[in-house]
C-alpha cells in the first residue's frame, strides 16, 4: 500500500502568543500545507523550565477548527494520562464536528514526570497499560451504540456517546511511540505512527521494530502511515529538501516541521514557500 507525501507545521503552544498561533494556522491553511499541529503539556517543557507561558492543547484545537477552512489539524500528541478516555473521546468528536471532519487524532502514553508530580496526576507508572485501554474505549465510543468495558484502569457500563464523529468510522488515529510496548499499540490501533526527531538511523531501527510488532498481531505494516516531526532553522532550503527526501525513502510520508525559535511566523512562511519543491519529492518517488 502506498501513501501520498504530506507536510505539516507544528507550533507547540508554549513560548508563543495567541496571535502567533493564529498566524501560523492561517499560513498552513492558505499556504497549501496538509496539516497543522500543537502539543499537549500543562507546564512548559525543555531547558527554559516549567514556568513559561503555555496554552492547553485541546482548547487550541477547537480554535484551529474555527480559524481555518481547509487544512487538517491535531495534537502531536495528546498525553493520555491527563484526561479520562470518555472525556477525551467527547472532546475529539466535538472538535471533529466544529471543523467539518478535519481532525487528526494524536495520542501517546505521556512522559513528563514533573507535570504528574506537580499536579498530582496518577498513572505515569502504568501509562502504557492505560493507553492500551483508552484506545479500545475511545474507538468503541466513536463506533458503537453502547460501550461496556471492565479493565484494570477504566470501567464503563452501557456508556452512550453521541454524536458520532463526522469522519467514519472515526478520525485517523496517530499514536506517538518509540518503545517496544507502545509499538505494539501502534500495530494494533494506529492509522499513523509518529516519532520525534530527524535521525535517519533511528527511523530505520524503529521501523524494523514496528514491522516485528505488526507481524506479532497479524497487521499489514503497509496499512500504517509513518510520520516524523523534526525541526528546521529556515536557513538552508536544500538541507530541508534533502532530509525530507531521505525520510520519504524510508517510507515516512507524513512529515511535520516543528517551528522552534523566536520567529515562528517567518519560519512558517519559508516552509510554505518551499512547499512546491517539497511536493516534487513525491512525484520523483512515483517515477522511480
Amino acid at each position: 500500500m502506498t501513501h501520498p507525501l504530506r507536510f505539516g507545521l507544528k507550533l507547540s503552544g508554549q513560548d508563543t502568543s495567541i496571535e502567533e498561533l493564529r498566524s501560523v494556522w492561517r499560513i498552513a491553511d492558505e499556504g497549501g500545507l496538509d496539516h497543522v499541529w500543537d502539543f499537549d503539556h500543562l507546564a512548559s517543557i525543555g531547558t527554559g523550565g516549567p514556568d513559561r507561558v503555555i496554552y492547553e492543547g485541546w482548547t487550541l484545537q477547537a480554535a484551529m477548527a474555527e480559524a481555518t477552512k481547509r487544512v487538517r489539524f491535531g495534537c502531536l500528541v495528546t498525553a493520555n494520562t491527563y484526561r479520562h478516555p470518555v472525556v477525551l473521546a467527547k472532546m475529539a468528536v466535538t472538535v471533529d464536528h466544529l471543523s467539518g471532519g478535519r481532525l487528526e487524532f494524536g495520542i501517546g502514553a505521556a512522559w513528563a514526570e514533573i507535570e504528574h508530580e506537580m499536579y498530582g496526576i496518577e498513572g505515569l507508572d502504568h501509562r502504557v497499560g492505560m493507553l492500551s485501554e483508552s484506545l479500545r474505549i475511545i474507538k468503541s465510543l466513536w463506533t458503537e451504540e453502547r460501550t461496556n468495558f471492565d479493565g484494570r484502569y477504566y470501567h464503563l457500563k452501557d456508556a452512550i456517546a453521541n454524536p458520532k464523529p463526522i469522519q467514519r468510522p472515526c478520525p485517523p488515529i496517530w499514536v506517538g511511540a518509540s518503545g517496544v510496548t507502545t509499538l505494539r499499540l501502534v500495530a494494533r490501533h494506529a492509522d499513523v505512527w509518529n516519532i520525534a526527531g530527524g535521525d535517519v538511523e533511528k527511523v530505520e531501527e524503529l521501523t524494523a521494530m514496528l514491522m516485528e510488532a505488526c507481524g506479532a498481531v497479524g497487521r499489514d505494516q503497509s496499512e500504517i502511515r509513518r510520520s516524523i516531526q523534526f525541526g528546521w532553522d529556515g536557513e538552508d532550503r536544500g538541507r530541508l529538501i534533502d532530509l525530507c527526501g531521505r525520510l520519504l525513502e524510508l517510507g515516512v510520508t507524513e512529515q511535520v516541521i516543528y517551528l522552534r525559535g523566536a520567529q515562528p511566523i517567518a519560519l512558517a512562511g519559508k516552509i510554505a514557500e518551499a512547499l512546491p519543491d517539497l511536493r516534487k519529492l513525491d512525484r520523483a518517488s512515483a517515477r522511480q
